[in-house]
């Protein structure tokens, strides 16, 4: 299955999963008004950063951003549990959330947008959800024919006519390169195999790592798409719009049988921050429907927030749903992951 991408209107995209019931936030003390918040984030890119300190600003906060992609930004929170520098974490997903967690390094709190969210997408306690992203193989149409594009990421290597025509990954730091990698490893698994995937599943990284042309760092797929050096590659949904304007590209996305892996982004507040009650309401404004909806529209996001939804154009609704989630096993990812990542990186990346 094949699914043309709808460039324009996604830039003002929204889709949720479900709502939850409502629940009073919490009133911890700490910190006032006005301090400065240190807000760690791996969704900082195409903007979103600027776009996101500069309605902070106006709402009367006063942030410190600081980006690195997922698993990095993961470490480095860990490493500096006995000495917190940030005050709120966003834009992780629930495996990395439920590695912080585990080193018993997020402050509860219950947003008062808690009601407008199904809570089941976060854990109900320490970390909320915000927005789901869609992870996917995009492709240059003007050099992919509708008719002739992959229909699963595993063609890419095992079908001559994409060999070398696909980017692969340079580094496993981010958070969209560790998925796209558990959303293929997961599809065989193997309790008898290496790291509980079978031989198959290991090949099948083989292949994609042999068969792809290397992300050249600081060079955008879309800019590489465009001077014709890859014809497809991955990246979330919500990057899309942006880079078909920039680039003059039509870009079309694959729509596999299985599903594209979605990652579902959370917001938390760090422990031992001195700045609690400022970051509570951070919180309270982000994950609000009134912001989550600016901000999907925006970049073309897929908000948690039920208010976010009743904004959504029907149309744009409906080509979301025409590319399902990949179900995947995220307790298996999340105690694997790791071992995955530096089994790939040693054996397996050129």
């Amino acid at each position: 299955m094949r699914k043309k991408f709808i460039g324009a209107g996604l830039a003002a995209a929204l889709l949720l999963t479900g709502c939850g019931d409502s629940s009073a936030g919490s009133s911890n003390e700490g910190g006032s008004e006005g301090a400065t918040l240190v807000v760690y984030t791996n969704s900082d890119s195409d903007g979103k950063g600027d776009w996101l300190k500069e309605q902070a600003t106006a709402a009367g906060f006063n942030l410190e951003i600081v980006g690195l992609g997922g698993g990095d930004l993961t470490n480095r929170i860990i490493a500096e549990g006995g000495n917190p520098v940030a005050d709120v974490v966003f834009g992780l997903n629930n495996m990395y959330f439920e590695q912080i967690k585990a080193e018993d390094l997020l402050e509860p709190y219950t947003p008062e947008w808690s009601g407008d969210v199904d809570e089941g997408l976060g854990d109900g306690e320490t970390f909320w959800p915000i927005v789901q992203q869609g992870i996917v193989l995009a492709y240059n149409t003007a050099a992919v024919p509708e008719a002739d594009a992959p229909e699963d990421w595993t063609d890419l290597w095992t079908d001559e006519q994409y060999k070398g025509r696909y980017e692969s990954v340079s580094t496993l730091a981010g958070a969209t390169q560790q998925i796209i990698m558990a959303s293929i490893l997961t599809r065989y698994p193997d309790e008898s195999g290496d790291l509980g995937i079978s031989d198959e599943g290991w090949e099948q990284v083989r292949g994609y790592f042999e068969n792809g042309s290397k992300a050249v760092e600081g060079e955008d797929l879309f800019a590489r798409m465009a001077a014709g050096t890859v014809d497809m590659g991955q990246m979330t949904i919500s990057g899309l719009p942006a880079r078909e304007a920039q680039y003059g590209i039509d870009a079309g996305v694959m729509a596999p049988e299985v599903g594209v892996p979605y990652a579902v982004e959370q917001v938390g507040i760090i422990k031992g921050t001195d700045t609690q009650t400022e970051a509570e309401r951070f919180i309270d404004w982000f994950g609000g429907g009134e912001t989550q909806g600016a901000f999907a529209a925006e970049f073309a996001s897929l908000p948690a927030n039920q208010k976010a939804l009743e904004m959504t154009d029907p149309e744009v609704l409906e080509a979301y749903e025409a590319i399902p989630p990949q179900e995947m096993d995220w307790l298996f990812v999340r105690d694997n992951i790791s071992a995955w990542v530096e089994k790939i990186e040693l054996e397996y990346m050129p």
